[in-house]
């Protein structure tokens, strides 16, 4: 089977990770949805792995340049994995189990060194783990984690046909 060339695979998963922000923000915009810590620390993580395939298109005419941008956007995926999971956890506690919800992101920034503001986000807060819409009986965080376990197996795709295509 041949696979396409890694700047087309890094194509289309910069592609995805478009539509991926342009969904969340018009879910925000456009639906009134207030994103939670978490959910902001995970669009992040599309934001990098997206970049890490615009890297992809501009270096992946060479074998290094692709396999290194594939282990770049593995790295965003397996960070955006770990998010999503903690998201999703928290969302299936029980009620009595749940944090307390916290100040907003902006609020910790503003008061908070960087290290605390990541701890306290991913400790999570009430607001993490309200469900505040489904598609298919499945959450947003939900939803986030398939994708980044996808963007995942994309970059391995992405390693496969490096080799393949810019043979020794």
């Amino acid at each position: 089977m041949r696979l396409p060339t890694p700047r087309i695979l890094f194509l289309l998963a910069f592609a995805g990770c478009l539509v991926l922000i342009g969904s969340a923000l018009y879910m925000e915009h456009g639906m009134d949805m207030e994103p939670c810590p978490l959910c902001i620390f995970q669009r992040v993580a599309v934001i990098a792995a997206g970049l890490c395939c615009l890297i992809g298109l501009l270096l992946g005419g060479s074998r290094l340049g692709a396999r290194l941008s594939a282990v770049l956007v593995a790295l965003a995926a397996l960070a955006g994995i770990g998010l999503a999971g903690r998201h999703v956890w928290l969302q299936h506690l029980p009620a009595d189990q749940v944090p307390q919800c916290g100040p907003g992101l902006d609020y910790l920034l503003d008061v908070f060194p960087w290290q605390d503001v990541v701890s306290k986000v991913l400790r999570g807060s009430g607001e993490c783990a309200e469900v505040s819409w489904t598609f298919l009986y499945l959450s947003i965080p939900e939803w986030t984690l398939i994708v980044f376990i996808g963007l995942f197996a994309w970059a391995a795709l992405i390693w496969v046909a490096a080799g393949r295509s810019h043979p020794n």
